[in-house]
């Protein structure tokens, strides 16, 4: 049975191309070429070809998944008090985290997570400690919605401006006595 792709199939699939352009796994002619099929695709199964060559084996240090492994969770909440937390390597991506800490330190390696959603939603409750974003090229943050008090803000511009953007990620909630840094990772070449 073939199944229609719906809007949002096909913008999965053009997020999934911007991020392996940003990569270096497509060349402006063909992320064009692709990025015009997805637009016309009517089934899903005019997309997955699209992207199939692009997914990589978790480990490897790719951001892709194929269309059809399904939504990502809506929430994924982290808390821990007086310990650490650290999320790194192929890691699953919701639409929301929650990241609920008191005296912890926090490492969320967002370089090589696989997402499917152009925005990840990160509300903080932290009381004390560090919280570390590592983000690669192509990834924007925004902590307009962010409030902090008694701590220290350290976000910077990616170090390639001119990369597509692959995934914006919102701060929003509070910190108190904590710091936040965001360090930008570099795929070697």
């Amino acid at each position: 049975m073939t199944v229609r792709a719906s809007d949002a199939d096909r913008d999965q699939v053009i997020e999934q191309l911007r991020a392996a352009i940003a990569d270096g796994r497509l060349d402006p002619a063909e992320f064009d070429e692709r990025v015009d099929a997805a637009l016309t695709a009517r089934t899903l199964d005019a997309l997955t070809p699209l992207v199939t060559d692009l997914v990589v084996r978790p480990g490897s240090g790719a951001a892709l998944t194929p269309p059809s492994a399904g939504p990502p969770a809506e929430l994924l909440t982290i808390k821990e008090r007086h310990g650490s937390v650290r999320r790194d390597g192929a890691w699953e991506l919701p639409r929301r985290l929650e990241l609920r800490t008191k005296w912890s330190d926090v490492l969320l390696d967002l370089s090589t997570a696989v997402y499917s959603l152009p925005e990840l939603v990160i509300d903080l409750r932290v009381q004390g400690g560090d919280v570390e974003l590592v983000l690669a090229p192509g990834m924007m943050v925004d902590a307009n919605g962010l409030s902090a008090r008694h701590s220290t803000l350290s976000i910077s511009r990616g170090t390639t401006d001119h990369a597509p953007r692959t995934l914006h990620v919102h701060l929003i909630g509070r910190i108190r006595h904590a710091h936040l840094d965001t360090r930008w990772h570099s795929p070697t070449p």
